[in-house]
């Protein structure tokens, strides 16, 4: 064999074998980028190739065993269960998942011995191996094993694919891109999580699968590590604690995905809007609103029949066709066209926060974060393109004052056009660009997330992170040079003549119900106490101090501080555990001594306590809003 040349991780190297796999001194690689391509470690070599090893505890490397365990959950599923039909199973962010067409449901029975068998074959050791198939062989192949599924898969190919690749590991063969590990001993921790249902290809006309849930590392600590984060992601779920905390509730004769507040989240959620307000006035915003309905003629107008119908429901009236609107923007459009505006009136900021309903799948409904009808705290600006800049950047000011108020670090990403999507090229170009320069003036870093923007424009998307290293999307800022070209809308310049203003979409918090549920579990429903929507519980210890419990609770009550009173016949040891269930801020306990001297003692959450005068428990509370 002639002896060639590499580069493997910088340095160029004679090769000794014929596989990628014969140059790779990293012990813990388990794939390579071979010319920038993500490879098996059993690709063949070639003169001059540049090789890049992928660790195992990288992410691209995690990713590589959580594919991997995917295949091997699913040979043993097929081992022990003969009648599953394997669909698909790829890697997620957080692990693997595979779906599975079986008549009899997985129990966490189930669960477990297939865990227990997966735990057999990793330690096997046996390797992936990859070989390419005609496209008709391959399809020959797959019903010979009576899998429809693949044989599906790959006659949707197109005719344009003549070969397709398949990965065998100890009895099980999938059809699958790759890459691998070399073995499946590489495949070091793993866990099955749940199973859950979820149609062929996310379509609700087709068959419903079983959808077994895993995770997958590169050693037993890091798994030990996640599984530690999944517990306390499990204590802070915002549906648990909605229910407990009385905060929302859902129902099924109302519908899937509509929201109920119950009084201490309508009280949560007023407090929110509340701020909102005060923060848009005093940063020139005027506060308009809309209706839920619209004609038909506009949502034509502006694409959204044609570019975002399935996400609307439509109703009809004398005859003509209203769409229930999924946005806010139409009506800040209309209310712009309503007389002729100058230069001089520009910028305009409307802001509204306006409830919207959108056609989601039942599957994909989740809580707070994903529902049918939500709140936007929704603006939109409409300034001439020299304002844009100086606009933008004004959002982005405003973003971090109100994520700092919240406690939330973030990350931003420019989301680019998407394949469906109106307007030309110039468009598109002209609002990216203002994006970029406007947080390249702020010195902020960004990533670009390709394709991910909205239909009619580019946008600046805000990604918080919570208590427990979570991120979640919030903010965004949306260019748009489309939808005032499609409603014709200008202003009067200095020249007199008409010119073309730009359109901002922004929202700060976006939804309103998927920032509470957000809220819920960054705090684990122990909010600060400027949003709790009970501040202090007051509680007497005897029937002596109901008289003076009743002052103080007026008093309190008076200076807008929101409290309970609990005069139960109960002690004041359980009075207290159950506030601390409902993780109220502040316990009042009011006794003999308290009411002689006209005190309170208040206990906090965190067990702290101190006696005091009314008025200081006031100020102390009141000095608790954040300053905007």
């Amino acid at each position: 064999m002639p002896q060639i040349t590499v580069t493997v991780d910088g340095r160029s190297i004679a090769a000794e074998g014929s596989l990628v796999k014969d140059v790779i001194k990293n012990k813990r690689a388990v794939a390579a980028r071979v010319d920038g391509t993500l490879s098996d470690l059993t690709t063949p070599l070639a003169n001059g190739q540049t090789i890049e090893t992928v660790d195992a505890d990288s992410e691209e490397g995690v990713r590589i065993i959580r594919h991997s365990a995917a295949h091997i959950m699913a040979e043993a599923v097929k081992e022990l269960f003969p009648d599953a039909k394997p669909t698909i199973g790829p890697a997620t962010e957080e692990g693997f998942y595979y779906d599975f067409d079986r008549s009899e449901s997985f129990s966490a029975e189930d669960l477990e011995k297939i865990e227990a068998r997966m735990e057999e074959l990793i330690g096997k050791n046996e390797p992936f191996t990859c070989k390419t198939m005609g496209k008709d062989e391959a399809i020959a192949f797959f019903k010979d094993k009576g899998e429809p599924y693949k044989v599906e898969i790959i006659s949707d190919l197109g005719d344009e694919v003549d070969t397709v690749t398949i990965y065998e590991q100890g009895s099980f063969v999938d059809l699958c891109r790759g890459p691998h590990v070399p073995t499946t001993g590489h495949v070091k921790a793993v866990k099955l999580l749940s199973v859950a249902g979820a149609y062929w290809r996310g379509d609700e006309k087709n068959k419903m699968l079983q959808r077994i849930y895993g995770t997958a590392f590169s050693s037993a600590k890091a798994l030990k590590e996640y599984l530690n984060f999944l517990e306390e992601a499990r204590k802070r779920d915002h549906r648990k604690l909605g229910k407990e905390l009385e905060l929302f509730m859902f129902s099924e004769d109302a519908g899937p995905g509509l929201v109920i507040y119950m009084p201490k989240g309508g009280k949560l959620r007023t407090l929110i809007e509340d701020f909102e307000k005060k923060l848009h006035f005093r940063r020139g915003y005027d506060i308009v609103l809309g209706p839920n309905i619209l004609r038909g003629r506009l949502w034509e107008i502006s694409g959204h029949m044609e570019n975002y119908k399935d996400n609307m429901y439509f109703t009809e009236l004398d005859e003509q066709v209203y769409g229930i609107k999924p946005m806010n923007c139409l009506s800040h459009i209309l209310i712009y066209k309503s007389k002729v505006r100058s230069y001089r009136d520009l910028p305009l900021r409307y802001f509204e926060l306006g409830s919207v309903t959108r056609n989601e799948k039942s599957g994909v409904i989740h809580g707070l974060l994903r529902t049918r009808q939500f709140t936007q705290d929704d603006a939109h600006i409409f300034c001439s393109p020299d304002q844009l800049i100086e606009e933008i950047t004004a959002i982005i000011d405003m973003v971090a004052e109100v994520m700092a108020v919240f406690g939330f670090s973030y990350s931003m990403e420019i989301s680019t056009r998407p394949e469906q999507s109106m307007g030309s090229d110039e468009m598109w170009e002209q609002a990216t660009k203002a994006l970029k320069d406007a947080l390249d003036k702020k010195g902020l870093p960004y990533d670009i997330n390709e394709g991910d923007g909205a239909f009619y424009g580019p946008k600046i998307d805000v990604k918080i992170k919570d208590a427990i290293g979570r991120s979640w999307q919030c903010a965004t800022i949306q260019c748009d040079f489309n939808l005032p070209e499609r409603f014709d809308i200008h202003y009067i310049g200095a020249d007199g003549e008409k010119h073309r203003p730009v359109m901002l979409h922004r929202v700060i918090l976006g939804s309103l119900e998927r920032f509470i549920g957000v809220l819920i579990e960054h705090f684990a429903g122990a909010f600060p106490v400027w949003i709790s929507p009970v501040q202090a519980v007051i509680m007497n210890i005897t029937d002596a101090q109901a008289d003076y419990t009743e002052q103080v609770a007026a008093k309190l009550r008076a200076n807008d501080v929101r409290i309970e009173v609990d005069a139960r016949n109960e002690k004041i040891g359980y009075k207290i555990r159950e506030a601390r269930l409902q993780k109220v801020p502040y316990m009042v306990v009011i006794g003999d001594r308290e009411k002689e001297e006209g005190t309170i003692t208040v206990r906090e959450r965190s067990g702290d306590q101190k006696t005091m005068g009314i008025d200081d428990f006031i100020k102390i509370v009141n000095d608790a809003q954040p300053v905007i």
